[in-house]
């Protein structure tokens, strides 16, 4: 049963207004052109400690793939999803054993494993869980992979997949709630990001799996965001509320940041990464 929303604690209404000014800041960025060359020299300087967690190239041959002819966003071969969970566990454990400074996961699916490691905050250590595919029910169980890190802060992205597999609103909250809860159980020091599910380019996408993608309305993906951002604060967690940085006037998902209307490109990374650094600074507390 899901815990209802009480009182709004005062670090959740700074984390809500943070989220607005968040939102300004992109638009600005965006209508700037600041180039996505010029942002991903800047942050390849990164050490190679913090790119620990850089996204394993591999896929689910029987999952979500986006329709891309961006290369750099491909997967180079293919692995089961039981091997993807192993390649990600061999990461965790080495992250474990060498205890490195400032550990950050993120946890998700394929909008997570392909996120370039070079747009990754450079003041963190990264660690990438994410699978191709997966879905809220597949990463609750496989949340045990990294139980023997020390994460400062996990980041979580779930859901679209749950969605286009059918799955009803009530079980995807019912499994976001065990994934907060589970992942402060083992990490009670960690803070933990709910991140919003972002949206899809409606009768705009070429994805291959269109038919079942128009099926979900993007007022449901909404609604679903307003759901999770209540059971994050009952729950004592963040709420990063990125939905509003990927939406135009319909509020579809905007077609220069996406490769097929459900993944996204360069340039939607670069959105989300200056998310994750505002949000980090403003709300986390990050130096």
């Amino acid at each position: 049963m899901l815990i209802p929303l009480k009182t709004i604690p005062a670090w959740a209404m700074l984390s809500l207004i943070g989220n607005g000014i968040l939102t300004l800041v992109i638009i600005l960025l965006l209508l700037r052109g600041q180039s996505f060359s010029d942002t991903s020299q800047a942050q390849a300087q990164t050490s190679e400690e913090n790119q620990v967690g850089a996204a394993v190239q591999t896929q689910q041959t029987n999952e979500v793939q986006p329709n891309s002819t961006n290369s750099s966003f491909q997967p180079q071969y293919r692995l089961t999803y039981e091997d993807s969970v192993e390649q990600l566990k061999e990461k965790a454990l080495l992250a474990a054993h060498n205890r490195p400074d400032r550990l950050t996961i993120l946890a998700g699916d394929s909008l997570s494993l392909w996120f370039p490691p070079e747009l990754l905050p450079p003041d963190r250590t990264w660690l990438n869980q994410g699978i191709s595919g997966e879905t809220s029910a597949g990463l609750l169980r496989r949340l045990k992979v990294f139980d023997l890190t020390q994460p400062e802060t996990v980041f979580i992205m779930i859901g679209i997949n749950d969605l286009l597999r059918g799955i009803d609103d009530q079980t995807v909250l019912a499994n976001w709630q065990e994934i907060i809860r589970d992942v402060q159980w083992v990490h009670p020091s960690a803070q933990v990001v709910v991140q919003s599910i972002l949206p899809h380019s409606d009768q705009n996408a070429s994805w291959e799996g269109r038919d079942r993608l128009l099926k979900i309305p993007n007022r449901r993906i909404r609604r679903l965001n307003r759901e999770l951002e209540a059971i994050a604060i009952a729950n004592g967690a963040y709420f990063l509320d990125l939905h509003p940085l990927f939406t135009d006037q319909k509020g579809n998902l905007r077609q220069e940041l996406s490769t097929d209307g459900l993944h996204l490109n360069d340039r939607g990374y670069l959105v989300w990464s200056t998310g994750l650094q505002f949000f980090s600074h403003k709300t986390l507390g990050s130096p």
